[in-house]
């Protein structure tokens, strides 16, 4: 069993990567679906909101904190390269690193960009509104799936 420093930056990763699956499994079940029911004018409206909403200090703390933790328990890991758990708790960083943290920079922000550029009245935003549901969302089952993973992975390496 990891121990000491090591054993307090697992619990953290367990931690930040669950309550960020929380959050996107959050999206995934009801969110998304509550706004997708709205006119699209209101809907582009409200993920806008949520958009600007989410960039702020409480999320962000956790969400970018968790990538950065992330990425010091794989540096760690490959420095010291425990006699156990290693490859867990390389798994559980590569999970958020990817499937989390890049997923939402690669696929999930670009959609936001986008959607902050639709005028939420145009006869465009129920096209674009249509797809950016679709979109958006099943690259947030993919997120929330990392995510899940990547705590999981953490949870085994401290057994």
């Amino acid at each position: 069993m990891i121990d000491g420093p090591y054993f307090v930056l697992t619990v953290l990763g367990v931690l930040g990567a669950g309550l960020t699956a929380g959050v996107f499994c959050a999206f995934s079940t009801f969110v998304m679906r509550g706004l997708d029911a709205l006119p699209p004018a209101q809907g582009v409206s409200a993920m806008n909101s949520i958009n600007k909403a989410a960039v702020r200090p409480p999320f962000m703390a956790v969400f970018l904190g968790t990538a950065v933790l992330a990425a010091v328990i794989a540096v760690v890991t490959f420095a010291l390269w425990p006699e156990e758990a290693a490859v867990e708790l390389l798994l559980g960083s590569a999970l958020y690193l990817i499937g989390s943290f890049g997923v939402t920079v690669a696929a999930n922000v670009p959609r936001n960009t986008a959607l902050l550029a639709v005028e939420p009245g145009s006869a465009q935003a129920a096209d674009r509104w249509t797809a950016y549901v679709r979109e958006w969302t099943a690259w947030n089952h993919v997120r929330t799936i990392a995510s899940a993973a990547a705590a999981v992975a953490y949870v085994l390496a401290l057994r």
